[in-house]
């Protein structure tokens, strides 16, 4: 009787246990965006459980309901969530916001530009209701004192101050009192370190006596000490070019600027032909005086021998030198006065 009554409570249980695990579901398996916390550990065949997203996402498409089977397992879950988002910041005037993204914790950070400083939170935070965690900041511009004046200056403001206080930016212009130069920079700023750029100095210059130019003159010039921005002008004697600056000034480095020359004129040096000069052409003896001026162009003329032709060759004066053109051949007497038409001036060109 005792084993029968044992066989049978054997029965019993292998038939509880093949049952029992195909009646019931455990904890629904969701994805990490969705809200797990009221799960139970184990739900019956045919129960029903109603998915909603964690704090800070929302449902964008899908059932939200699941169901356990009678296999023991959960229908899919096809709700999906997305998390929320901020609204977009700023601008910051004066600054930089840095953003990666503007959805449920993404962070940013706020950074002002040179000159200015940042007040309030330096970064912030996207939370689940969809609104940033702090304020945004402002960027306040950094502000310097009233600039000195230099001694013996004057000093002209930018934009009209009020009180004792500039920003960051404002500026200066200084001017020194003639005869006196200034040294340093003629525009003060406001820097980013709140204090002013480095003041300058005025201090007196003078240039020595300034000196003549050969076979040239100074013009109404007095021998003495000038100061800085007096000039003095230069001119050249009969037949000679100035070149460069007719006019010399004293500088700020207590030196005159740089000094003209004068030039000489050339001597066209061949004995017998016909050049080009001045739009026409002109045989040598009927130049008078022999003279052509520095950097004029004088034309002389050559030959072709092979297509029995001439061409005109161009030098120029430079300085009291005139170069004549290799290829130029000095015709001789006999030919010179008693065959001009056959000289390469006078037959056809190439």
């Amino acid at each position: 009787m005792l084993q029968s009554l044992l066989l049978l409570l054997l029965c019993q249980l292998s038939l509880y246990n093949l049952v029992t695990p195909a009646r019931v579901c455990g904890r629904p398996p969701v994805m990490a965006d969705i809200e797990e916390h009221s799960f139970q550990r184990v739900y019956e065949v045919g129960s029903e459980v109603f998915l909603s997203c964690k704090r800070g996402y929302i449902p964008t498409s899908g059932s939200r309901k699941i169901i356990c089977t009678s296999g023991g397992q959960w229908t899919q879950a096809k709700l999906k969530c997305s998390p929320k988002s901020c609204s977009f910041p700023g601008p910051l005037a004066n600054g930089v916001i840095h953003i990666t993204d503007i959805i449920f914790e993404s962070k940013i950070n706020y950074t002002c530009n040179e000159g200015y400083i940042l007040r309030g939170a330096s970064n912030s935070e996207c939370t689940a209701n969809g609104t940033w965690s702090e304020q945004l900041p402002f960027c306040e511009s950094v502000t310097c004192g009233l600039p000195e004046i230099p001694k013996y200056a004057t000093m002209t403001y930018h934009r009209r101050f009020k009180g004792n206080t500039t920003l960051f930016g404002d500026s200066v212009m200084y001017e020194c009192s003639p005869p006196l130069v200034l040294f340093g920079d003629e525009r003060g700023y406001c820097t980013s370190n709140g204090t002013w750029t480095k003041l300058p100095e005025c201090r007196f210059v003078t240039c020595p006596p300034p000196t003549g130019i050969a076979n040239g003159f100074m013009s109404f010039a007095v021998i003495r000490e000038h100061g800085y921005k007096d000039k003095v002008k230069y001119g050249c004697n009969v037949n000679y070019v100035l070149e460069g600056p007719m006019e010399t000034e004293c500088e700020k480095t207590g030196q005159w600027s740089t000094k003209p020359s004068c030039k000489a004129p050339c001597t066209v040096g061949i004995e017998r032909g016909r050049i080009f000069y001045n739009g026409k052409k002109i045989w040598i003896e009927d130049l008078k005086p022999n003279r052509v001026l520095h950097s004029d162009l004088v034309a002389v003329y050559c030959k072709n021998e092979e297509k029995n032709c001439g061409y005109p060759v161009v030098t120029q004066c430079i300085d009291g030198a005139l170069k004549i053109p290799e290829c130029y051949q000095v015709p001789s007497a006999f030919k010179y006065n008693m065959q001009p038409k056959s000289l390469p001036s006078e037959i056809k060109m190439c």
